[in-house]
């Protein structure tokens, strides 16, 4: 943690404690917020408006502080400062979610793209009760509550043994989908949102009894591939590793040509975001660290082998050279990117 972020970190440890901000402090704030020019301006703050937007998160915070702030999710992100994280992200990014809304019709479908370890839950939660706390219902749905069920999965496997993990495009109902996203958006509540277990079935995971939903007015639709699109298929003549085999790179295209049957699901979308580490290495060595905990503390875990197979799998449906990298480029198709630290730490924010 750098000077400056410790410096954060005790300012907003002060309006936890409910103290006012003082005109020092929101100068300090105002400095600290738009030396940042793409965070800035990824959250809509100018010089011209600064002042007041700093003053109103600060009274959120407060009101967090007050009601809830021990209902946010206590990140494994270890090395994350909790206050920077809340301030940085979660309270701005709330209050973004909460006013477009406001100029909406309809519940808002935001979109969160992450792979393994880049904090998708975390986020989710804490956008929840944050929302709920400005008055908004959040409903949140994972692209891992639409896998097929496992005796479909298990027919999956026997016409295409390639399917052996569940994960990949041609492993979910995209149909049942965009059926609970097309209800919730027409206001049809109460609604039941499927939900999925992954430890039936040995860890294959099945379909389990789904969660009742009552109100939505924003729609959190988070997964590891959420928005992605096809690209073309001569990209696999010259792949990025693990894509090195024949078969590899026939497997590649075949879950890239999957992927059109998923953009009447990504269409229901009014935003994405996405959530990448500086290295798309680092989910390898998150998931490690992850299996290496578990097995510390007596549970089942994968090992060091099983993980890499287990990673590189998911590289080889989906390259995040391929379909992430583009996404971060093309500024008509999503409007905000949280860059990950090695540490999980919230690096770069922009639009």
């Amino acid at each position: 943690m750098d000077d400056r972020t410790s410096r954060l970190e005790e300012i907003l440890a002060a309006a936890t404690r409910g103290q006012s901000i003082e005109e020092s402090v929101l100068a300090w704030l105002v400095d600290w917020e738009l030396r940042d020019s793409r965070r800035s301006q990824a959250f809509g703050i100018s010089a011209d408006n600064a002042r007041e937007v700093i003053d109103r998160r600060w009274q959120l915070l407060r009101q967090i502080a007050r009601k809830r702030l021990d209902r946010l999710p206590l990140s494994s992100q270890t090395n994350a400062p909790f206050l920077a994280t809340l301030w940085t992200l979660w309270l701005p990014l709330s209050q973004q979610l909460a006013e477009t809304r406001r100029s909406m019709t309809c519940p808002l479908v935001q979109g969160i793209l992450g792979g393994q370890g880049t904090g998708k839950t975390t986020l989710a939660a804490a956008l929840t009760e944050i929302l709920d706390e400005l008055g908004y219902a959040v409903a949140s749905l994972s692209i891992d509550d639409l896998y097929k069920t496992h005796r479909e999965r298990q027919q999956l496997k026997a016409e295409d043994p390639r399917l052996v993990r569940r994960g990949p495009p041609g492993t979910h109902d995209v149909a049942l989908g965009i059926q609970v996203l097309d209800r919730l958006c027409r206001g049809e509540t109460p609604l039941e949102v499927p939900r999925f277990d992954k430890s039936a079935y040995g860890g294959d995971g099945d379909r389990t009894n789904p969660e009742g939903v009552d109100r939505a007015d924003i729609i959190l639709f988070e997964g590891w591939f959420v928005g992605a699109k096809p690209i073309d298929p001569s990209v696999f003549d010259e792949a990025p590793s693990p894509i090195v085999t024949e078969a590899d790179k026939a497997f590649a295209r075949d879950c890239n040509a999957r992927l059109w049957d998923y953009l009447p699901l990504w269409e229901r979308l009014d935003r994405l975001m996405v959530l990448y580490p500086v290295d798309y290495h680092l989910s390898q060595q998150w998931r490690l660290q992850a299996e290496r905990d578990a097995i510390a503390r007596g549970q089942d875990g994968m090992s060091d082998e099983e993980i890499f197979a287990f990673v590189e799998y998911f590289w080889k449906a989906l390259h995040p050279d391929l379909f992430v990298e583009p996404l971060i480029g093309d500024r008509s198709r999503r409007q905000l990117v949280v860059r990950i630290e090695a540490d999980r730490s919230i690096g770069a924010i922009f639009a």
